[in-house]
């Protein structure tokens, strides 16, 4: 049985690398942040399972700003691969939180691959990349695209890739990169754009909300499904060399489009429910990241198959069905935006 640790266990992609690591008969170990409150909605149904708990699945309290927590982790799990998750992923509020979106999302990985290297581990390591770090590079991006990153979380994310080749490099680690662009799913946070609008739209529907307010509408994003992603990263630790891969669609849409998808699912125009509010923008803007994913289809026969408007419409039903399982609860707390 292998084992397999995962920071940001909690997130969007952690929780669908954890059941799919878990089909494919792994012991899991993912990396918990200590909180008052409970912080693991995404996987309580991984936590309920009889079959799972005590036997497959364990959560441990750590957290990449402590690196000797990451050492202890590494030496008493002794996994046989690491995908390093965790991050401040909000690229807007990485503007406000610069430092400690340095300290987490970029310093996190040199530690967690310190860690591996100082307890003279063998596991495979898989860093998480983003289309981020090519900012203002005109696409499409693939895996020769320079780096041009237009906010602090980008920059952390680029020190990241860097440091994730120099340890491959230097120490002989199996140390991959993946460049993912945007992935979206019913799992992804409320703050970010995709979600933003398939809630909205949902409760508008409902007669719940009047108001949808965003920034930017005009950037342009290569959107994928994120449970599709995640098999992309565990396919790329299965290769025989470690190497960087970009994870796309090679498919390019703008924020207008999504809304258009999402509304359109309900029959709703989104031109009559959608303002414009400054506080949404960036101060550097990015206006357009398309990836090439030729390299990893060659290397592991991965490929896309969800696109952004069926990725839309996936979204919407979503939240329609937990607006309406919720009820009355749910349908009256405030709307985020």
């Amino acid at each position: 049985m292998k084992k397999a640790l995962v920071t940001g266990i909690t997130g969007q992609d952690g929780s669908y690398l954890a059941e799919l690591l878990l089909s494919k008969g792994y012991e899991v170990h993912g990396v918990v942040r200590r909180s008052s409150s409970s912080n693991t909605q995404r996987i309580d149904h991984l936590l309920s399972d009889e079959t799972l708990v005590d036997s497959r699945l364990y959560l441990h309290y750590g957290d990449l700003s402590d690196s000797s927590r990451m050492i202890s982790l590494v030496e008493s799990i002794n996994p046989d691969e690491v995908y390093n998750l965790a991050a401040q992923s909000h690229v807007r509020v990485s503007f406000d939180e610069p430092e400690f979106t340095g300290n987490t999302t970029g310093l996190g990985s040199l530690r967690l691959l310190e860690a591996i290297r100082v307890a003279g581990s063998k596991a495979r390591f898989y860093q998480a990349s983003s289309s981020e770090m090519f900012g203002a590079s005109p696409p499409p991006q693939n895996e020769e695209t320079p780096f041009y990153p237009r906010s602090p979380y980008g920059v952390a994310k680029v020190y990241s890739f860097w440091i994730t080749k120099n340890y491959r490099e230097s120490y002989g680690l199996f140390a991959t990169n993946g460049i993912l662009f945007n992935h979206e799913s019913p799992r992804r946070g409320e703050t970010f754009v995709t979600k933003k609008i398939t809630q909205a739209a949902a409760r508008i529907h409902a007669g719940v909300q009047d108001k949808l307010h965003l920034g930017n509408l005009d950037a342009i994003r290569d959107w994928g499904y994120a449970p599709e992603y995640v098999e992309a990263m565990w396919r790329m630790l299965q290769t025989n060399e470690p190497d960087d891969f970009v994870v796309a669609t090679g498919t390019q849409y703008c924020v207008r489009d999504f809304l258009g998808f999402a509304f359109e699912r309900l029959n709703l125009d989104w031109k009559k429910y959608v303002e414009f509010d400054e506080r949404f923008t960036r101060p550097a803007e990015v206006e357009s990241l398309v990836g090439d994913h030729a390299k990893i289809t060659d290397a592991t026969g991965w490929k896309p198959r969800i696109l952004t408007p069926e990725l839309a419409q996936i979204m919407v039903d979503a939240d329609v069905e937990i607006l309406n399982s919720r009820g009355a609860s749910w349908i009256g707390r405030p709307a985020r935006g």
